[in-house]
């Protein structure tokens, strides 16, 4: 793991960077004040094959986004039952669920061993501060994360009831409620705090019952042979 503080990057290469993260490039283009500060508190980091990034049960305010290469999520309690259940792919967010429940890592991430090099940005979600506190980090910057964290949970988890469609929970985050009400508000930001709660607690409940799940052939790789690839 080598870790990079974001004052060696040019300016222009940085936001190069984060231009495949829908999130931090709403955020350059609405309010340049709020990008900086969140960027004060973020940092890139780069992993070998087959490293791991994090491993399950542990805890932390760190919240992470894939710009290159390829993550593994691994679950099971056991060395010798860890299964791969899913990838992360450049764009995508891992680390919120722990912090939108307040719970330990409900998976374990491991740099692919097939990629050359693996390349994170993390943002240490303590700057956020209180749900309504908005001294720091303001509504609208709190509205485009929780947009963008709603989609992306609804997105994994009817990706998870397509593969697993005999499954009794899999519709179950089609029941969780839309917003209705008036945009830009703190009823918006509240209800979307929920819904991401609601959908976090789904998605943790999909990753505690995958080792009793029927997986494809190509997820039956276990963490062992994971990290003796890499």
């Amino acid at each position: 793991m080598e870790v990079h503080p974001l004052h060696k990057y040019r300016q222009e290469s940085l936001d190069t960077l984060l231009s495949s993260i829908p999130f931090y490039k709403a955020i350059k283009q609405q309010d340049q004040y709020q990008y900086d500060l969140l960027m004060s508190y973020s940092r890139v980091i780069e992993y070998r094959p087959g490293e791991v990034l994090m491993e399950q049960g542990q805890n932390d305010q760190w919240l992470y986004f894939l710009l290159r290469g390829q993550l593994a999520v691994v679950v099971g309690s056991g060395e010798s039952d860890r299964k791969v259940v899913n990838y992360i792919t450049p764009g995508e967010v891992f680390g919120d669920l722990a912090i939108l429940i307040d719970h330990q890592r409900t998976a374990t991430i491991v740099a692919d061993p097939h990629c050359k090099s693996v390349m994170v940005f993390g943002t240490d979600f303590t700057v956020f501060g209180e749900l309504e506190d908005v001294h720091k980090i303001s509504v609208n910057t709190k509205l485009e994360y929780y947009r963008n964290m709603v989609h992306n949970l609804r997105w994994k988890l009817e990706v998870y009831r397509m593969s697993y469609p005999d499954q009794a929970f899999a519709s179950n985050h089609r029941k969780v409620k839309l917003y209705t009400g008036p945009k830009g508000t703190l009823e918006e930001l509240k209800s979307l705090d929920e819904q991401a709660r609601a959908l976090a607690r789904l998605l943790v409940h999909w990753n505690f019952e995958f080792d009793r799940l029927s997986i494809s052939p190509r997820e039956k790789l276990d963490y062992n042979t994971l990290i003796a690839l890499g």
